[in-house]
């Protein structure tokens, strides 16, 4: 029986990261009597977020929310929704010009509704000159049109983790490096071991990271440079037909996975090797000295890359967190304020340490905050937004592939697939009907 609940995570992650959570007063007075960005008399903002998966994350975030209120006078009301309710919500606000002055999502929300975005050109530049550049992938996100229209404040490294000892039952050392070795160990671990699993329910998180990889692996592609529709093809096919090989061997249930199902699944020992951040290691690590099977999962477990697939190099999609002010905000210097303070380094350098890895940098200055080299199991995550692709791949991460991730496209696709409610041809025709004849 699953004793482990995401309440209990959360409750058991809150003392892990409480590492410098105090200290941010002096900088943040400092830093609001010479910012470029004075706020607007009387302003108060309204930010909608993603809920936490890390207590310690959100109270180094509230810790930096409270330093700019004491500094500024402006006061910030933190909403937090499910990860899949922060899309439509914006959405909702985008096409009727009322609702939180700033949306925290994932992925390319803002180019959804770019014309609805802040232009924040002026914040990336200050930001990106003083802490040694964005990461491509960062620009492709916060980009549209030659501005930035959002700051991408951070990237979640969607990882592989499983248990050493599980693994070697099944007859590996370590997580393969190539698709064939790998699809090896997933029936392995099902004959031999504790099957492992991927959500292949409405994931945002977990559910996107898992089947994008795998089709992108396989030679798979939404868009092609033009940003024409190209899902239909023999690589996707191939993609397909991998998944529902793999799919085969996980564990019952994967079909209902959320984002939250597979940490509590592993959490209680009922799978061996599933995909996510490092907040199931940082939920074990953190019960650890209360809890003898926490513990246990502590020390037994590890996290590794995705292999590689014929495509011949790395094929991995890592969670974009994109911070947007709305352009119907009584206060865009306020949203401004507020973006380019939360990523200075008095402050960011504290919020990655309480996010303990959950939250990669997308500045190259932060390569050496400390907690990369606090723990090797989580020194993986720190290079998670060099490597990521984007939403697009080959094309941009405009219209047609922010709205197929806001609408499930490719991982519905997937999911009837592996769940064998279609076949991969007309699974692909669903996913890109072809135009109608004239």
């Amino acid at each position: 029986m699953n004793r482990f609940n995401r309440r209990s995570m959360l409750k058991g992650m809150s003392a892990a990261g409480t590492l410098g959570l105090t200290g941010l007063g002096p900088f943040a007075k400092a830093w609001a009597q010479t910012t470029q960005w004075r706020p607007e008399q009387g302003a108060r903002l309204q930010l909608l977020r993603w809920k936490r998966f890390v207590q310690s994350e959100e109270d180094a975030f509230m810790a930096l929310v409270k330093a700019f209120t004491d500094a500024t006078g402006v006061q910030v009301n933190v909403i937090n929704e499910s990860l899949d309710d922060v899309q439509p919500k914006a959405s909702v606000a985008a096409n009727t010009n009322q609702g939180p002055d700033l949306f925290w999502g994932l992925y390319s929300l803002p180019h959804l509704f770019p014309q609805k975005c802040l232009d924040v050109t002026d914040v990336a530049t200050y930001l990106g000159g003083k802490y040694g550049g964005w990461v491509p992938s960062a620009e492709v996100y916060g980009k549209s049109g030659g501005k930035w229209i959002a700051i991408p404040v951070a990237y979640n490294g969607n990882v592989i983790n499983y248990r050493k000892s599980m693994i070697q039952k099944a007859g590996f050392q370590k997580v393969p490096e190539d698709t064939t070795a790998f699809l090896q160990l997933m029936k392995e671990l099902k004959a031999k071991s504790v099957p492992g699993g991927f959500a292949l329910g409405r994931a945002s998180g977990d559910g996107n990271a898992w089947i994008h990889w795998v089709l992108w692996a396989h030679g798979g592609n939404l868009v092609d440079a033009n940003d024409k529709v190209i899902i239909n093809s023999p690589q996707t096919e191939a993609a397909l037909n991998y998944a529902k090989e793999m799919s085969a061997h996980f564990v019952p249930g994967t079909a209902a996975w959320n984002d939250a199902f597979n940490n509590k699944a592993f959490l209680s020992g009922e799978v061996s090797l599933t995909n996510n951040g490092v907040s199931i290691y940082a939920a074990a690590k953190a019960e650890a000295g209360r809890d003898p099977r926490m513990k246990e999962v502590m020390d037994d477990m590890d996290h590794a890359l995705w292999p590689i697939g014929p495509v011949g190099k790395p094929t991995e999609f890592h969670i974009a967190y994109p911070m947007v002010g709305m352009t119907y905000s009584r206060f865009p210097q306020a949203c401004k304020a507020f973006m380019a303070f939360t990523m200075e380094a008095a402050n960011f350098d504290k919020w990655l340490q309480g996010a303990v890895a959950y939250l990669t940098h997308p500045l190259n200055h932060y390569d050496a905050n400390p907690v990369w080299t606090s723990d090797p199991k989580l020194t993986v995550c720190r290079d998670v937004a060099k490597r990521t692709l984007t939403a697009g791949h080959l094309g941009s991460v405009g219209e047609k592939a922010a709205s197929a991730l806001a609408d499930f496209v490719v991982l519905d696709m997937f999911a009837t697939v592996c769940t064998g409610r279609d076949d991969p041809k007309s699974a692909m025709r669903t996913a890109a009907p072809p135009p109608p004849r004239i």
